[in-house]
């Protein structure tokens, strides 16, 4: 039997032309087996801080009230190991030139989809991927990155990619756990500064993950896995 491991992803400013300078896609994972222990615990945290069980963990609903709460929800995912988070973040989109590459946005969308997951699948488990639901478009996301990741990983007999599936963030709070660690990416390298709430929080993760968050980490980290993509143009310089 395979074992089999849930991913939740999130995104940050992956749109085209939404005047955001940096790009984020993120990604929570564990093992399937453990997940409905996880979104209890998660809830049980919620009730602990007076806040409804179906509170739903947003990024951008941060602000100076229940950090306490934040940190410790934090703190949870840094003390299960079958907690595990990945971001791939596009530092400048502004130095994207799909025409040489002979792309749309959507194509580069796609490809960096397929680096974000590729580090966290083994041909020798499977997978179901669950995505946020953003947009109308968000069924002919699910189908084109199903083919893209099971033509590359050679699953023509699904059994790594086991699904991909549309869900509602406010119904899983492992997805929630992902909108908080891809949002808190993407507002540092965003270079935000605004809100002292989410700055506290981002120097927690920094803290308990010992690393910048600026920087690609190794290869194979698991808990706390950050690759920074840099285009031809900034390689160059």
């Amino acid at each position: 039997m395979r074992e089999e491991f849930n991913i939740y992803c999130d995104e940050s400013c992956h749109l085209e032309n939404d005047l955001h300078k940096a790009m984020v896609l993120g990604a929570v994972w564990c093992p399937k087996d453990k997940s409905y222990e996880i979104n209890k615990r998660i809830r049980e945290i919620k009730v602990k801080h007076l806040l409804n069980p179906g509170f739903e963990i947003k990024w951008n609903k941060i602000g100076q009230k229940k950090i306490d709460f934040y940190e410790e929800l934090i703190n949870y995912f840094f003390d299960d190991d079958d907690l595990h988070f990945r971001a791939l973040v596009i530092r400048n989109k502004a130095k994207l030139n799909h025409p040489d590459f002979n792309q749309t946005h959507d194509d580069f969308y796609y490809k960096m989809y397929f680096d974000l997951l590729k580090v966290i699948l083994d041909p020798e488990c499977g997978y179901n991927i669950y995505l946020d639901i953003k947009d109308t478009r968000s069924q002919e996301k699910v189908d084109k990155l199903k083919e893209v990741l099971r033509n590359s990983h050679y699953d023509f007999s699904e059994q790594i990619i086991k699904k991909i599936q549309q869900v509602r963030s406010h119904e899983i709070e492992i997805l929630q756990l992902s909108d908080l660690f891809t949002g808190a990416v993407s507002y540092l390298h965003r270079g935000l500064n605004t809100s002292t709430g989410k700055l506290k929080l981002i120097n927690r993760i920094k803290q308990r993950s010992r690393y910048s968050l600026l920087s690609s980490t190794l290869y194979r980290e698991s808990k706390m896995n950050i690759f920074v993509w840099r285009s031809r143009r900034e390689k160059e310089g």
